[in-house]
């Protein structure tokens, strides 16, 4: 079984709809689909915009259906002047951006009760997701940080901060927190984002321009992905 995880509709809809003896289950206000996907057993989910949203609906991926790996995927922001429109981004691990007990001495975006600032994504999947991704045409593929925070960043100032504090390729509004709950218990996670707007003054106009082209390209990958997958 694997669990693949979306903020919105338009970033699950596509692969939901290719599932194979659906069945469907609900727990709290999360909604889960199972079935065979492209030859795997899976699980799929819509978890909502935000950290909170994205964390619960991951713990209960995880203790209903044990998932043996967790890819959060959707859309995301470019998090430096390298990354453009169009461009995917594969997560070596994630963090918390907003995340700030530095009054009290600790470093900006460190993850009481795990100990960590960064997030760990999984190596070998990772390197399957931009195998996969690398396959699509006249698209750049990048790798490495991407931070997650429960604001949707369209100031370009704010985006340097970010990306001067982390490294972050992407910037987006659930995949640390995915990882946040693979994490601790101890799942294989990867994040997955295609990149709908530059997170600067231009976004409110960028990302429903670009959306729904960026939630295509994660769900080619996804299919890529699973149809050379073991």
């Amino acid at each position: 079984m694997i669990g693949l995880i979306g903020a919105m509709d338009v970033e699950i809809e596509a692969l939901e709809a290719r599932l194979e003896d659906r069945r469907d289950e609900t727990i709290g206000m999360d909604h889960f689909a199972i079935g065979r996907l492209f030859g795997h057993d899976a699980v799929l989910a819509v978890c909502g915009p935000g950290k909170v949203n994205a964390a619960l609906c991951a713990q209960s991926m995880i203790l209903r259906y044990q998932p043996e790996w967790v890819l959060n995927l959707g859309v995301a922001g470019a998090g430096e002047e390298g990354v453009s429109i169009g461009d995917m981004v594969v997560a070596t691990a994630a963090v918390q951006h907003d995340m700030d007990t530095s009054p009290i001495g600790d470093p900006v975006g460190y993850i009481s009760k795990v100990g960590l600032i960064q997030l760990p994504c999984d190596n070998v999947l990772r390197e399957r997701i931009a195998d996969a991704a690398s396959r699509l045409q006249d698209v750049r593929v990048h790798q490495g940080i991407i931070a997650t925070g429960d604001q949707f960043i369209h100031d370009p100032q704010r985006r340097a901060a970010i990306h001067s504090a982390f490294g972050a390729k992407a910037i987006e509004m659930e995949g640390a927190a995915v990882a946040h709950a693979c994490c601790m218990h101890g799942v294989p996670c990867g994040i997955l984002r295609s990149v709908s707007d530059n997170a600067d003054g231009g976004s409110e106009m960028d990302y429903p321009t670009f959306r729904d082209l960026a939630a295509k390209h994660s769900q080619q990958v996804v299919q890529m992905l699973l149809e050379v997958v073991a």
